[in-house]
């Protein structure tokens, strides 16, 4: 699963120097480089992916060790896209570090580059992130310390890490839903092609006996390893299609669902789901068995490959026919899982300089939109090199000038309680009754608890100009830890029924809301963050130049409207956080 956020680039922030001088490490990072031999390569020279999966697991997992100080646990991988090939000679740099520890299991980054020694140059191949469970001990469940994120980045990856253990939980969901929404109407018309490839065909069965050299320190098949072998046998299925070595290009996320030890046989099974086009997507799983025992799920994972030409483009593959039944299921499945990735894809790539700003909202993307936009207001959020541009009556405002785009953040403190803070400013509703620039607002769709569709309209920018409104999706977030902020995160978005009007100006917001963080029982402490688009821009031009101060007096009476309100509404009890079992969540 990629986060709404850019990757990590080979580009390193600025080095922190500590008090004694020394430069900052990251406490928990681990560094491995490994020159590709051909014992690691296929036939084509290329560095085997199975064997990159191997020492990307093991880097990660000596970094969640030296943080837990006990064995860990491989639990899932997210969403990992391969963009390029590594070759024989050439060095493969790992670097892996823990994002964020929750109870007993962590988040850790890794960041994959290659180095061509004799040009000396270094580019990007791949990043993930990967799920590890620190191991019981005798005492009981493991209690993790928690990461202080000292840089820019680590404050980054620490705030988001908490978006995306929540989009893990809710994978299998997502998916489920959207097949329920699914017609059969592509399988059909599929069949009906005599071109078309038969999946059958394409079915690998393979079967490993774990040896001590699979197994890891704490006599577990390596995870690594069990990737390694899906790897394989995803690969030998793609080939059948082809009759050509395939390219992998990307894992999507997986769980593992138990371990595996000295002694197991791994079945390992492969088939392809569907095709699309140039690319294909290969289905493959794991089970485990050991003498007359039941088979056990290890994991499943499904693959996408490409066939590239002489000139390293992807060829154009045949249709596949499904078998039926299972194979239906399988090919409907995986049009989902594309779907899935192209509205993910589509979130993630859209840039400031890109008009529309707003994406396209339905059921299927709802969950990845709300991600990209609470994702986008902590990146926000986190940047540092925020200048104080003026201060008046408790309330400052700062700016930010980053890659020709400018943003502004407004903070101040209330004596009301954090958590009615985040309720009253949740309903955007309740927004005219302190904000002059908000004249209405309607609630159009109520995806769910944290998730509401609202068009809101504003004065005209320009004297006799038409008034503006704005399609706006408004996510909201409570705290995944104590001293973690509230958040309700704003951005623009389309609707078949929303488009529009003569009448308006349709405005749009890429990046805007509130973090409210409880600094004592009843003081919070209130940002609003907004960065400026051109239909934004005019209404903020003035006070950022310190010729007026509207967003001043807005938010006094902000301030006055949460005072008078503080007891208004029940504090909504907030549900502890599920600390997710490796075995079954993971």
């Amino acid at each position: 699963m990629e986060g709404g956020v850019s990757p990590p680039e080979l580009q390193e922030e600025p080095e922190l120097i500590l008090e004694n001088g020394e430069p900052y490490r990251n406490p928990t990072e681990v560094k491995m480089s490994q020159i590709v031999l051909p014992c690691h390569a296929n036939h084509c020279g290329e560095l085997s992916a199975g064997q990159l999966l191997k020492w990307m697991d093991s880097t990660a997992c000596l970094s969640a060790e030296r943080h837990a100080g006990c064995s860990c646990i491989t639990a899932s991988v997210d969403d990992i896209h391969f963009e390029h090939t590594i070759g024989v000679g050439q060095v493969v740099n790992i670097k892996a570090k823990v994002n964020r520890a929750f109870t007993s299991s962590m988040e850790v980054g890794i960041v994959v580059s290659c180095e061509d020694l004799y040009s000396n140059r270094q580019w990007k191949v791949c990043h993930a992130f990967a799920t590890f469970v620190a191991r019981r001990t005798e005492a009981g469940k493991v209690q993790l310390k928690q990461i202080i994120p000292r840089t820019q980045e680590e404050q980054m990856e620490y705030s988001i890490a908490a978006e995306r253990r929540r989009m893990r939980l809710i994978h299998a969901e997502i998916i489920n839903d959207l097949l329920s929404s699914s017609s059969a109407n592509t399988v059909s018309e599929c069949m009906q092609f005599e071109d078309s490839f038969p999946a059958e065909r394409t079915r690998v069965e393979s079967v490993e006996l774990v040896l001590p050299p699979h197994t890891n320190h704490q006599v577990s098949t390596f995870g690594g390893q069990i990737m390694a072998w899906m790897e394989n046998v995803a690969t030998i299925s793609a080939s059948r299609l082809c009759n050509a070595h395939p390219t992998l290009r990307s894992i999507d996320m997986f769980h593992f669902r138990g371990p595996s030890h000295i002694g197991d046989r791994l079945v390992l099974k492969a088939i392809v789901n569907n095709t699309f086009k140039k690319s294909m997507e290969v289905g493959v799983c794991a089970e485990a068995y050991q003498g007359g025992e039941p088979l056990r799920h290890i994991n499943s994972a499904f693959m996408t490959f490409e066939v590239l030409d002489q000139d390293k483009k992807p060829r154009t593959l045949p249709r596949l026919r499904p078998e039926p039944v299972d194979g239906k299921r399988r090919f409907q499945e995986a049009i989902a899982r594309k779907k899935v990735r192209l509205d993910r894809k589509y979130i993630i790539s859209c840039k400031q300089s890109e008009v529309p700003l707003s994406v396209p909202w339905d059921p299927s993307n709802q969950m990845y939109l709300s991600y990209n936009n609470v994702s986008a207001l902590k990146m926000l959020a986190a940047r540092n090199h925020w200048v104080l541009t003026s201060e008046k009556n408790k309330v400052s405002l700062y700016t930010l000038e980053e890659n020709h785009v400018l943003c502004f953040k407004v903070e101040t403190h209330v004596s009301v309680a954090a958590e009615q803070v985040f309720q009253l400013l949740s309903d955007l509703r309740r927004r005219h009754e302190w904000d002059p620039h908000y004249k209405g607002c309607e609630v159009i769709n109520h995806a769910d608890e944290d998730d509401t569709i609202y068009r809101v309209v504003t004065p005209s920018i320009s004297k006799g100009g038409k008034v503006q409104d704005f399609i706006l999706l408004a996510s909201r977030r409570r705290p995944c830890d104590s001293g973690d902020p509230y958040w309700i995160a704003l951005r623009s978005v389309t609707l078949p029924g929303y488009l529009p009007t003569d009448d308006y100006n349709r405005g749009e917001v890429l990046c805007a809301g509130f973090s409210i963080k409880e600094e004592d029982f009843s003081l919070t402490k209130l940002c609003y963050y907004n960065q400026a688009t051109p239909g934004v821009l005019p209404y903020i031009s003035t006070d950022i130049a310190g010729l007026s101060s509207s967003f001043y007096s807005a938010f006094a009476s902000c301030s006055a409207f949460l005072e008078e309100n503080k007891d208004s509404l029940a504090p909504v009890p907030s549900a502890a956080p599920r600390e997710p079992h490796w075995e079954t969540d993971l």
